[in-house]
């Protein structure tokens, strides 16, 4: 994970050629939030 000004970008560590996805200030703030209320585990 690298976080930059307004975005966070996270790759998979194990394939350090392979791509990235990059999130806006707003999306990755959601998806943490998210992750925090366990809202992916029901």
């Amino acid at each position: 994970m690298a976080v930059a000004p307004r975005r966070t970008a996270v790759r998979d560590t194990k394939d350090r050629d392979g791509g990235m996805l990059v999130f806006g200030e707003h999306a990755w703030s959601g998806f943490l939030t998210a992750v925090k209320t366990d809202r992916y585990n029901a």
